[in-house]
């Protein structure tokens, strides 16, 4: 099979192809032939030598794939030879064959390309798990989402709008707020001209009932200013770094307000299995008639991996960045 080979610590321009023995599939899995994948922050992060895979799982860069069975274990019955399917793997997801565990997979909807499957699981199934599992919002609550133009925050606006929550995002720039507006954003706020909190207690003044963050940083105890009591504040990232500012406890205790860190790669199989299931049913016929749709930027051919990786380490995206074999 061929894979992307790295050293760590190495730039996006030494990422390089190799070839090596191919995958033996193991009981209770299926091989899927891999013909998209993917590209996640976390692989930007893997790289540097900042983020390794969790005990046991492949050194191989790589967390979301879609291709096509081609093994499938005798105790496995839930798909055949030929199916197409797309899903999480905790790494190895650049190469051109993966073991997977079929519970962690998805059929891929009618009429959806590899490549576009390909940039759905990670990033649909974090803001589902961020929205549904960790918050519990509800139709008519609000919601502010930061990073709003990323992947996981168009996903989640989309979700959002999906399910009747009102949404606001941040966002460096017009043209970034205009995507988060045309997947369902209601208030859109240029961070780098508007303090997002002091928008927000204009237009929603009794606050809002959740924040997707994935700054961190001196945003803590903004997030919490604008924030309704109960409410919780879900950090799936820490893009100003890994130390926040001084919590106002005060502020915290007075709102009854939830601190709540998440990440799904080092999550049990069981955890995501449940996951993938709920968000299967929930929403993935909604794929189908588009109601839901995945937001691509750049669809790159494997001869430009190093691209994509130098693309999000510039936060120089609009949705997703996914590469076909």
């Amino acid at each position: 099979m061929r894979y992307v080979d790295f050293e760590k610590g190495c730039t996006p321009s030494e990422l390089v192809v190799k070839e090596c023995e191919g995958l033996s599939l193991t009981s209770g899995k299926v091989k899927v032939e891999v013909k998209a994948f993917g590209v996640n922050r976390a692989d930007t992060l893997q790289r540097q030598g900042n983020y390794p895979p969790p005990p046991g799982e492949s050194e191989i860069l790589g967390l979301e794939v879609a291709g096509v069975v081609t093994e499938v274990a005798r105790d496995v019955s839930t798909f055949k030879e030929g199916d197409e399917v797309f899903g999480l793997v905790a790494g190895g997801g650049y190469a051109t064959e993966v073991i997977v565990n079929p519970a962690h997979l998805m059929p891929i909807p009618k009429s959806m390309p590899f490549f576009e499957a390909a940039g759905l699981a990670e990033v649909f199934l974090t803001a589902f798990q961020c929205l549904r599992t960790i918050a519990h919002i509800k139709p008519a609550e609000r919601a502010l989402i930061h990073g709003g133009a990323s992947g996981v925050g168009l996903a989640a606006t989309q979700l959002c709008r999906y399910w009747g929550v009102h949404s606001a995002v941040t966002a460096s720039s017009q043209d970034k707020l205009t995507l988060c507006e045309n997947n369902g954003a209601e208030h859109l706020i240029n961070y780098k001209k508007q303090q997002f909190e002091d928008v927000l207690k204009k237009v929603w003044p009794e606050g809002v009932n959740m924040v997707l963050d994935m700054v961190g940083g001196d945003y803590l105890n903004r997030n919490l200013k604008i924030l309704k009591q109960d409410g919780k504040v879900v950090y799936l990232a820490m893009l100003a770094g890994r130390y926040a500012d001084n919590l106002d406890m005060a502020m915290l205790l007075g709102k009854r307000a939830s601190i709540i860190g998440t990440t799904l790669r080092n999550r049990s199989d069981e955890y995501k299995a449940d996951l993938i299931r709920d968000f299967s049913n929930v929403c993935l016929p909604a794929f189908e008639n588009k109601e839901l749709n995945v937001n691509i930027d750049t669809h790159y051919s494997i001869d430009d991996i190093d691209k994509p990786h130098a693309r999000l380490e510039n936060n120089d995206t609009q949705g997703k960045l996914v590469l076909s074999w």
